[in-house]
């Protein structure tokens, strides 16, 4: 049982040394991320429509 409340304490103690991001930090963050996905997402969309018209014509 002492094991399990050391590491329980340990758990705590290692949390309180992280430098946990600003909110704005996380906001732009996650901003990049949409408009990356977003981006990469209409990329292929118009990738795959290519290639499908191009298919077509060969079929």
């Amino acid at each position: 049982m002492k094991k399990i409340i050391q590491f329980f304490k340990d758990c705590v103690g290692e949390l309180r040394k992280v430098v946990w991001p600003t909110r704005d930090n996380v906001v732009a963050s996650t901003k990049v991320v949409i408009i990356s996905t977003v981006l990469v997402a209409v990329f292929l969309g118009v990738i795959d429509f290519v290639c499908v018209r191009l298919i077509d014509l060969l079929v």
